[in-house]
């Protein structure tokens, strides 16, 4: 049992911040209220957190932890930790793993291991097999065993007719399906923006039509067939317009299928990064320009954009030391998400505290059916504290990569408990 004392709530669902305490029981809250008596609970672990915000756990719906197949990168246990400390109560991991989440049995030992760590741990299965694009999984059985959505993600899905046939599963199992778009017909070089960057490098680099093209077909597939769709990793202005234009079509119908997801890079950084920090910065879909950064801030305060999540992405130092048309692309963004959330968009003013969590928690949560996201008596008791007038630096990670421009940086937005299922999973 725990009484978290003297701390401020930010409800996402109310849009509100209030003073109240919160008695843990049981992995569950039990009491919130404006003062609870700790003489009453006498066996409670006293936690005051006066001067302190309290939040939802953060819930990341695009992580890789790299487990089965490539753990020199990362597994399943550290990138929990990263996650935890990160203020992430909950992640649900890509399918690009080796072997594949496309059959049950690697299905099944993802979400095992999950099950050992300190947080949620939820994972996709892949839409194709062995992600090649060309015929679908069994998602029916898939998700009978606890996949939780699907995607094929790190490869675009080219077939229109496969889509639309996933699409149509997807309706029939109310599952989300979430979609890297990149038509590879644009793209010469990945990872590095067709413009300024890819001049600076004398590459051919990734033009933004790579993104668009493929947004535009398959809002249009969502929108005929009605299936939970998210655009992952949205990176250009155009393709942030053509979801506002979609979602207000499917209000006309009647329907909130549509999604888009914002990493925190790219509403932070531009291709300007990518010429300063080399491959630290190369990732799918690349910065872009500043025009696009503000697109994109400009979609999540309006609510176009409507998921923050990290598509963190670890690798070895040994890989990302190669040249910048060998380097793999992704940055790891766990530990530094809040922090850049809070420095880029709280403070500036383009979004408030509720809105934050509305956007890195709760509507993550909702869209994939998960009942995390809120702060309230009878949810579980998945809970970060934290202080975003507080500076902090990173200097080091808990993840087993390092991969990111952000290493040595300082931002607002401290992080100084993670707890989830009403157990400390991070402390400071």
């Amino acid at each position: 049992m725990k009484l978290i004392q003297g701390g401020i709530i930010v409800d996402p669902k109310k849009g509100t911040m209030y003073q109240s305490d919160i008695l843990v029981r049981d992995g569950k809250i039990e009491k919130i209220a404006e003062h609870i008596d700790a003489a009453q609970y006498e066996e409670a672990q006293i936690i005051d957190v006066s001067g302190k915000k309290i939040g939802p756990g953060l819930v990341d719906v695009h992580v890789h932890f790299r487990d089965p197949g490539f753990t020199y990168k990362e597994d399943i246990e550290t990138g929990a930790k990263a996650a935890a400390k990160g203020g992430f109560t909950a992640v649900v991991l890509m399918a690009n793993t080796k072997p594949s989440v496309d059959n049950e049995e690697t299905l099944t030992y993802v979400l095992d291991k999950g099950k050992k760590t300190l947080i949620h741990v939820h994972t996709c299965a892949s839409i194709t097999e062995s992600l090649k694009g060309e015929k679908m999984t069994d998602m029916s059985a898939l998700y009978k065993s606890g996949a939780v959505g699907f995607t094929d993600d790190g490869i675009p899905i080219l077939s229109e007719e496969l889509v639309r046939s996933a699409m149509e599963e997807a309706v029939r199992l109310d599952v989300p399906l979430s979609f890297h778009e990149e038509d590879p017909s644009y793209i010469e070089n990945n990872g590095i923006n067709r413009g300024k960057a890819s001049a600076h490098f004398g590459i051919g680099g990734s033009d933004r039509m790579a993104e668009i093209s493929l947004v535009e077909r398959d809002l249009e597939l969502a929108l005929s067939t009605g299936a939970i769709f998210n655009v992952q990793h949205i990176s250009a202005k155009e393709s942030v317009e053509l979801v506002r234009k979609a979602k207000k079509r499917a209000a006309e119908l009647g329907q909130s299928n549509i999604h888009a997801e914002a990493t925190p890079h790219h509403f932070t950084l531009t291709e300007e990064a990518a010429i300063e920090y080399g491959t630290l910065a190369k990732m799918n879909p690349p910065l872009r320009e500043e025009a696009d950064r503000m697109a994109v801030i400009e979609g999540l305060k309006d609510g176009t954009i409507d998921l923050i999540a990290t598509d963190h992405a670890p690798h070895s130092a040994e890989e990302k030391a190669r040249a910048i048309t060998e380097a793999p692309s992704g940055i790891i963004g766990l530990e530094t998400a809040f922090a850049l959330a809070v420095t880029s968009l709280v403070r500036p003013g383009y979004l408030t505290l509720p809105q934050l969590f509305e956007r890195m928690s709760l509507a993550p949560a909702q869209m994939y059916h998960l009942p995390h996201g809120a702060v309230e008596e009878g949810a579980v008791a998945d809970i970060m504290i934290f202080d975003d007038e507080q500076q902090v630096t990173f200097d080091e990670f808990v993840s087993r990569s390092s991969n990111s421009p952000f290493l040595g940086k300082t931002f607002y937005g401290t992080i100084d408990m993670t707890i989830c299922k009403g157990e400390i999973a991070y402390q400071k």
